[in-house]
Parts: C-alpha cells; structure tokens; sequence
C-alpha cells in the first residue's frame, strides 16, 4: 500500500484541491474532478477508470477498513489522512463517508474526434438538456450497465465528473466515454453522418420498444423530464416509447434509459 500522509491542520496546501469543494464543483476546478465513497473509489482504482487519480483524502477512521482496497492504489499516489474534525474544515461540510479523491480530467476529445473513433457497430445514449445531476449519474450508470459504447451530452446537459452525478453512477461516469458540447441540432448532424439511427424515447412514439430491432449503429435520444424532446428533434428521429399503464404515460429519465439500453444491448 501506498504511504499514508497525516495532516495536522486542514490549512496545509497540499490539499488545496479539497478546499471547499461545495462552492467549487460547478467550475471545472482546474482540470480536476473529485469523487467520494467506497464504490466510486473501487472503480477509480481500477483499470476501468479512464481518468487519472492525482490524490486521495481519507478519515483516519477509515484506513483500517480500506487497507485492501488502498492496496491497488498506484505507489506513487498521495494518500492523505485526518481526523473528521480536520477533513471536514478542508472541505466546508461533513464528509460521512470520509473518503474523497481527486481526479484529472486530462484531454478529453471533442465530440467529433469521440464520435469518429467509434466501432462500426455502436449504440451511444444521447441526453439532450439533462441538468439534473442525479438522472445524468444514473444514466451514466446505465450506459456501464449495458455496455453503450459512449454518452454524448449537449452543452445544456450537466457534466458527467459532477460531484454528484460521478456518485450516483457508482463510477460509470468514469468508465464510458463520452464528450459534452455544443447544441442539440449539430450533435445529430453529426451522428446523422456517422451513418447512425437516431431513436428518440418518447411517450407519444410511433414504434413500441419491444418492435425495435437495433441498427448497426443505433443513438439513443433522451430529453430532460417533464418538456422532454422538443418537436424539431423528433421531427428528425424514428420516435419510440415504452408502453404503460392507462393513464400514465411517465418515467423517471435515466429509469427510461436503463429500460431502453437494456432491450437495445440484447437486440445487438
């Protein structure tokens, strides 16, 4: 395992990158990214995670209990330690889960260099202005799930290394790839030219998702809850929806993409 470092006092700058997280995540924070917990950290320590760890903050509390998992950590990886009392005035607010990292971002490529370096059979997931940071994390969850071959965010859409959204897809935020840019219209002319279906869940679709029969290359088109798609896209996509109940005619966005993913991947 990598050797711990103790920090005495939450004003030591090594850590800066930690400093009141809360107020930070929504501005890039210089190329890096942070993600808590267990789970999340499973992921980034493993080979799964594109991205690279530049440190690891923990409660002292939490050495013992993490010992195995810390033993895949690089060697070279900062690993810092503190009391709660300590790790909570680095951060400004309570970390109970008492296990945070810091990740870079690197250069991540555009979404035409993304979309390029894509197999010839591929099914992407296509949030267009998802600003909900849990339903951007579960649908990034999904996309692991069933093996979508990358996320393609519009820039209306939330970022994907949110805080948040990285907790709520339990690492998928880490392990799919994917670009976020640009507005709606110029993200489907360019799928359009990549030769892929552009499907488009909604409630009033013309085709059962059961009927579905993937195409070589299929994208899946999510809208956000509640305005869902607007008219012009779905006027450019072959529209679908999930049958239900009378009288109910809504689910949760990323509900609807693990639905949707999951009877794409098996109709590959």
């Amino acid at each position: 395992m990598p050797r711990l470092i103790p920090l005495a006092s939450p004003d030591d700058p090594r850590i800066d990158a930690y400093r009141v997280i809360k107020e930070r995540d929504l501005v890039g924070r210089g190329g890096r990214f942070i993600v808590e917990g267990r789970t999340v950290l499973d992921v980034a320590l493993s080979k799964r995670n594109r991205f690279a760890l530049e440190s690891l903050l923990l409660a002292e509390s939490r050495v013992d209990a993490l010992a195995p998992l810390l033993a895949q950590a690089p060697a070279d990886l900062p690993i810092y330690t503190a009391s709660q009392t300590i790790l909570d005035g680095i951060t400004g607010f309570h970390i109970h889960r008492g296990l945070l990292g810091v990740g870079l971002r690197g250069a991540l490529p555009s979404m035409a260099e993304l979309v390029a370096g894509l197999p010839e059979a591929a099914l992407v997931v296509v949030p267009l202005g998802i600003a909900n940071h849990d339903n951007v994390g579960g649908i990034m969850r999904n996309a692991a799930a069933f093996g979508a071959d990358a996320a393609l965010f519009d820039f209306a859409s939330c970022d994907p290394l949110y805080r948040k959204a990285i907790r709520v897809s339990v690492g998928g935020s880490l392990i799919v790839p994917f670009a976020r840019e640009g507005a709606a219209p110029v993200l489907l002319d360019l799928l359009a030219a990549a030769d892929f279906e552009l499907l488009a869940l909604s409630p009033a679709g013309a085709t059962v998702l059961s009927e579905v029969k993937p195409a070589r290359r299929t994208a899946l088109l999510l809208g956000a809850e509640g305005p869902g798609l607007p008219d012009s896209i779905l006027a450019r996509t072959r529209t679908v929806r999930i049958p239900m109940r009378g009288g109910f005619d809504s689910l949760n966005v990323a509900t609807t993409s693990g639905i949707a993913l999951h009877a794409l991947a098996c109709g590959r």
